[in-house]
């Protein structure tokens, strides 16, 4: 379909020329005939836009996740096992003699010591003093004249009756003393005493020691040293 003619251009103030050239241009654009739009194309072509662009922020996601990450973990503090602890082994335990002396123990002038059953022990300087439960007290010297502290050797006095007896004597002429044993009864039953002494082993001491009812009567008292060996023996 042929549109209608437009008039002609009047003159303008280019010139003639000028407007006869606009005039054919016209025309001819008024004889183009569009042709259809590519929908199908179009189409194609946005969807392969928006998938190319969902790909790219996939993989930046991608990329700040594991660059997150890695940041976090440099920022966890490494915690070191600490050093196993040096073992130092223990040094050997000292083999104590079979007679310690901490048998015997230290006491101060005057001090009085239980020794059970009513009985009570103390020491002076010049001997050992005792009291029974009847209340009693006894005396024994160690500077009278009457023992001779040259050489070891024990005494011996005791007192009680059928419900058990208290025994009961000095040690002297040894500042090594380590036991004194008594051995009582037809079986020859071996009773360990106790040791008493002043500070600064003087070289004598007190010794007591109890035994029950039917236990018959003391056969012996025997005074060791320190290591073991007999010093005195009073009795069988």
């Amino acid at each position: 379909m042929n549109p209608t003619p437009l008039p002609e251009p009047g003159p303008s103030a280019s010139g003639p020329a000028d407007g006869d050239v606009r005039a054919a241009f016209t025309r001819a654009a008024l004889d183009v005939t569009p042709g259809p739009v590519p929908l199908a194309a179009v189409r194609r072509a946005g969807r392969a836009r928006r998938r190319r662009r969902t790909a790219g922020l996939s993989a930046l996601s991608v990329l700040g996740a594991a660059a997150a990450v890695a940041a976090v973990v440099a920022l966890v503090p490494v915690r070191s096992s600490p050093p196993e602890p040096v073992r130092v082994a223990a040094p050997p335990t000292a083999v104590r003699p079979t007679q310690a002396p901490d048998r015997i123990r230290t006491v101060r002038p005057g001090e009085r010591v239980d020794a059970g059953q009513g009985y009570t022990v103390w020491l002076t300087g010049d001997g050992k003093h005792w009291k029974g439960p009847d209340g009693l007290e006894n005396f024994r010297g160690v500077t009278d004249g009457n023992i001779d502290r040259s050489r070891p050797d024990v005494t011996y006095q005791s007192e009680g009756g059928p419900q058990g007896a208290f025994h009961s004597g000095l040690y002297y002429g040894t500042a090594a003393a380590g036991r004194v044993e008594l051995t009582t009864g037809p079986g020859g039953r071996t009773v360990l005493a106790t040791l008493l002494e002043l500070p600064g082993r003087p070289g004598w001491g007190v010794w007591y020691a109890r035994t029950g009812p039917g236990g018959g009567g003391v056969t012996a008292v025997t005074l060791y040293d320190r290591a073991g060996a007999r010093l005195a023996v009073l009795g069988n």
